[in-house]
């Protein structure tokens, strides 16, 4: 999809909303492109039911539907699918599901927010594609739908056409990386600040912290390793000092980190210190030999060399898109995974 939209009339955003359907998943983005039309936007939103009724969401509220699914006349830019708790029962609805494969039909882009990439998947839009969803049901994607290739950590993945987010609140960043690409960066950054949000977490960015990914930890040992890493990113982590730290051999630590951490001990020191660079980059003004010092890496060229592989831009570029809206509000990158 081009930048700017090629016409000259608002685009049209579809959110098809059903029985259980958690309200967030549609309130979020919808503000977002509400408050992109007082700075430049141009969004027509309109919401769909199946049969045109109104909706009880997952919370009680009463959620009216502007038109039903064979009233709509004309493609849509966006048809957004949001989520719902019962999911397990919403994809055995063959008529929800044809409803969302002829809405997928007529839209220019098709995206989900939290589980609504179950009906996605379930309506075959996903076959061959990379997705992802909630954390706590990313393994049930995987298990119920093998040809989705499903990032479990993504904030958002943008495959294509297709766009799939985590959480709740991860509809609104999606949201603001469109907002950007179909009105540029200053309509998005306003929106964000009218907000008072992130303009915007990047889609790659992990779910969840580096050091609360690996918190099943049963080896008290190994965990007060984790945590010394966390705690100062910048001290000798090389494999032999963690080794003699925890008075055990390099061959044995590096089983512990395998077996209990699942990932090597060079792979978690670098995506800890690469955490602690982003905060450092968001936040202050250090020129990159200071933070590449602060961090734990040697030089600035091995910062940008790890960046680049964990986050998929460089830490100049991170910072430039990061830059403060306002007093204090840090602006993570749009979509690192772009297609």
């Amino acid at each position: 999809m081009n930048r700017k939209h090629p016409g000259t009339g608002p685009l049209t955003v579809t959110v098809f909303v059903f029985p259980g359907v958690r309200l967030l998943d549609v309130t979020g983005p919808i503000e977002v492109f509400a408050s992109a039309n007082e700075f430049g936007g141009r969004y027509r939103v309109q919401i769909a039911s199946e049969d045109g009724a109104e909706v009880i969401t997952s919370s009680g509220t009463r959620l009216r539907a502007d038109r039903s699914v064979d009233d709509l006349s004309g493609p849509c830019d966006l048809l957004l699918v949001p989520g719902g708790p019962e999911w397990e029962t919403l994809i055995k609805d063959e008529g929800l599901l044809d409803a969302v494969r002829r809405l997928d039909a007529t839209a220019r882009r098709t995206a989900s927010v939290c589980t609504g990439a179950f009906l996605l998947a379930a309506a075959g839009l996903l076959d061959g594609r990379r997705a992802t969803t909630h954390w706590r049901h990313a393994r049930q994607l995987a298990l119920r739908f093998p040809s989705v290739q499903v990032d479990a950590d993504a904030i958002f993945v943008r495959d294509g056409r297709m766009m799939t987010s985590a959480g709740v609140s991860t509809g609104i960043d999606l949201s603001l990386a469109l907002v950007e690409e179909h009105h540029g960066a200053e309509v998005a950054r306003s929106v964000a600040k009218d907000m008072v949000i992130f303009l915007q977490r990047p889609g790659g960015q992990s779910q969840f912290s580096v050091r609360s990914r690996a918190s099943h930890i049963h080896q008290e040992m190994l965990r007060q390793v984790l945590d010394a890493v966390v705690e100062n990113p910048g001290a000798n982590h090389t494999l032999p000092a963690m080794a003699r730290r925890a008075g055990v051999s390099v061959r044995h630590m590096t089983r512990l980190f395998h077996e209990e951490a699942g990932t090597t001990p060079a792979r978690y020191v670098e995506q800890v210190r690469v955490e602690a660079a982003q905060v450092l980059l968001e936040t202050g003004d250090d020129p990159m030999a200071v933070v590449a010092r602060r961090s734990g890496f040697g030089s600035p060229e091995s910062l940008r060399r790890a960046f680049v592989r964990q986050v998929g831009v460089t830490p100049g570029a991170f910072r430039a898109r990061f830059r403060t809206a306002g007093a204090g509000t840090a602006e993570p990158t749009a979509g690192a995974v772009a297609p």
